[in-house]
């Protein structure tokens, strides 16, 4: 995605619609609720993304792709997988991105499924890391003995608003991810299962991909869709936890 901002103005002016948009729905409206909201979203921002990249590394490294490791991405240190200019522009506007892990499908055994094993292996694990948020919010914050200590002011509401961000936002990377469009791991999972490069409008797809998916989310047309998907698999998933 960094690419597509790079050099191109045209990037750079969606990015500033995005912006506008998010002023005029009221985002900012009061810095202190914006502040808050902020802080008890990063850490979510940063679980997700750094596990979710992690993860395709991590896979990859371990069916026989040294290009992760030789660039230090088999990690769980967040600054090997964050970009600042994504890690901003989803701060303010409400969409960005990481770090890309570079792979070489050539140097798997089995090419197609090692690269679809890779490719699913940073959904997994956001929806490990949610249910994972879960359980701990299952077993801390709505424990008597966390509540009497805590009590039922600020500190265990911030608490809580923290550790239900980081499961929001693994499920939203997670389905988001899912997504059949590059240069997302969804688009990845269909062509290899598919075989989609034999297809003349492949190349096509994957030069302009990331310009479809920026217009869908001005557009508000993936908020439309995503929602009630991330909403199922919440209340899924919360329906097993509690």
């Amino acid at each position: 995605m960094k690419r597509l901002l790079s050099g191109n103005p045209m990037m750079v002016f969606f990015i500033v619609i995005m912006l506008v948009n998010q002023v005029t729905s009221g985002a900012f409206s009061s810095p202190m609720d914006w502040l808050y909201r902020t802080f008890t979203l990063l850490p979510g921002i940063l679980i997700g993304i750094t596990v979710h990249e992690f993860a395709h590394a991590f896979s990859a490294y371990r069916l026989g792709d040294m290009t992760p490791k030789a660039q230090g991405r088999v990690t769980l240190n967040p600054a090997r997988h964050m970009e600042l200019l994504g890690l901003v522009t989803l701060v303010f506007v409400g969409f960005g991105w990481g770090k890309p892990v570079m792979i070489n499908p050539n140097a798997f055994k089995h090419r197609r499924i090692d690269d679809i094993i890779t490719s699913v292996a940073g959904v997994v694990t956001n929806f490990v890391v949610a249910f994972l948020f879960l359980f701990i919010i299952r077993w801390t914050v709505f424990t008597p003995y966390f509540t009497a200590a805590g009590g039922a002011g600020f500190g265990l509401t911030l608490a809580y608003d923290i550790l239900i961000n980081i499961v929001y936002m693994n499920i939203v990377l997670m389905v988001f991810n899912l997504l059949p469009i590059p240069p997302l791991d969804g688009f990845n999972i269909l062509s290899e299962i598919f075989d989609l490069r034999r297809f003349d409008w492949y190349q096509w797809v994957m030069q302009y991909g990331g310009m479809i998916l920026l217009l869908l989310i001005i557009f508000r047309v993936l908020s439309k869709v995503l929602g009630p998907m991330i909403q199922a698999v919440f209340g899924f998933m919360t329906g097993i936890v509690f």
